[in-house]
């Protein structure tokens, strides 16, 4: 054989390849993992001439319960790490037409926050609505309100708490059928879906939602949702006119909507640059 006969080059054992593309699978999985099952804790200050001292209030919503997702033990520890005077849950907990089994979960969690000592004023979304399932939640201790209001106290201030379970509104919807605004309470409206035309025509200090999951993938530096949540838009904040009403505060004359991103996800898990979280808002005095 010629001693100028080049040597041809080694190969790389293909099992290098294959750890590769392992390694990158997990580091994909992890990420997704990461995005769509585990939760952050989201801190907020509203700050009011209402109240006379500092109040804290617990938002969860939109757990669309798995087998395999956010578990209610986590959700009951934060609870307690946060030590809320109340909870607020908004509505779509599990997924239409889930077994009782996914049911059952979002009836625990209620059941087990209730029984640690939390108040919990409970509102439907458009998935959690069978009559079972509301019985349930009223017999674990939850205040219920379907176009009900509470009068309670809290830290030495009144608070007027409403709640509704529209799935649809509407051209002729106006909540001043519904409820009486009283001048001598911080006003408090639970909404699981976000209508802000309708809420900052109505004026309560204070409207919490839920329902547009953050518009489940988030642009970084706060370039907003990939699709707008209401109208399906893509790219809103870009290509649109600004208003998107997918997360975080809106002001309306008088008070503001604070809409959470939720827990969960509907129809498939593909949170990115959007954790699921629960809200801690503590209304302080102005």
């Amino acid at each position: 054989m010629s001693e100028q006969k080049k040597k041809k080059k080694p190969r790389k054992p293909m099992k290098h390849k294959g750890l590769k593309l392992f390694l990158l699978l997990c580091v994909l999985v992890g990420v997704w993992w990461y995005n769509n099952y585990t939760v952050k804790t989201v801190s907020e200050e509203y700050p009011s001439a209402k109240v006379k001292s500092p109040v804290r209030i617990m938002v969860i919503a939109d757990l669309h319960a798995t087998l395999y997702g956010i578990s209610n033990e986590s959700l009951t520890e934060r609870v307690e790490e946060a030590d809320p005077d109340f909870v607020v849950m908004l509505g779509d907990m599990y997924t239409r037409r889930s077994p009782w089994e996914l049911i059952q979960i979002p009836i625990d969690l209620t059941a087990g926050i209730v029984q640690k000592g939390y108040p919990v004023y409970y509102i439907t979304g458009d998935h959690d609505t069978s009559k079972e399932y509301k019985e349930a939640i009223s017999k674990t201790g939850a205040h219920l309100l379907d176009y009900k209001e509470e009068v309670v106290e809290y830290g030495g201030t009144k608070f007027q708490i409403m709640g509704i379970d529209n799935v649809y509104f509407s051209p002729t919807f106006d909540l001043t059928n519904e409820f009486t605004l009283r001048p001598d309470c911080f006003s408090l409206l639970l909404a699981h879906i976000p209508n802000y035309e309708k809420y900052s025509a109505f004026g309560a200090d204070l409207t919490l939602c839920a329902d547009t999951h953050g518009g489940m993938v988030q642009l970084p530096f706060d370039g907003g949702p990939l699709v707008d949540p209401e109208t399906q838009a893509f790219l809103p904040k870009f290509l649109g006119d600004g208003e998107c009403y997918d997360k975080g505060w809106f002001e309306y004359s008088g008070g503001a909507v604070f809409i959470t991103s939720g827990l969960g996800a509907s129809p498939a898990p593909v949170r990115l640059n959007n954790r699921p979280e629960v809200v801690v808002i503590d209304i302080i005095p102005q």
